[in-house]
């Protein structure tokens, strides 16, 4: 039997093959949290739709960041989710069964 290390994300339970995909995803799902706690004290605002806007935001940070400094235009481009700055979800979550 092979020992596979792997790191799990306490927030979600996504499942990484590397603790820096892992640490990189917990980071992302922190800052989604205080997006969404930001819009919930400011906006009246159903909990749902603040979550997913605090989730796009987070993803898009880098984007976003950018767009801050002064390139607005940024946002709107339909490749900036393709951008390898952008911070999407890493490709490497991988499922686990108990008991494999």
């Amino acid at each position: 039997m092979a020992v596979i290390a792997v790191w799990k994300c306490d927030r979600d339970g996504s499942m990484f093959d590397n603790k820096k995909d892992a640490e990189e995803h917990d980071k992302m799902l922190e800052l989604a949290a205080n997006i969404t706690s930001l819009i919930e004290q400011e906006v009246q605002i159903d909990e749902d739709l603040s979550e997913a806007i605090g989730l796009l935001l987070a993803k898009r940070r880098d984007a976003l960041a950018k767009a801050c400094k002064g390139k607005p235009e940024i946002l709107l481009e339909a490749d900036a989710e393709s951008d390898p700055e952008s911070n999407s979800e890493p490709n490497t979550v991988t499922s686990i069964a108990a008991g494999q």
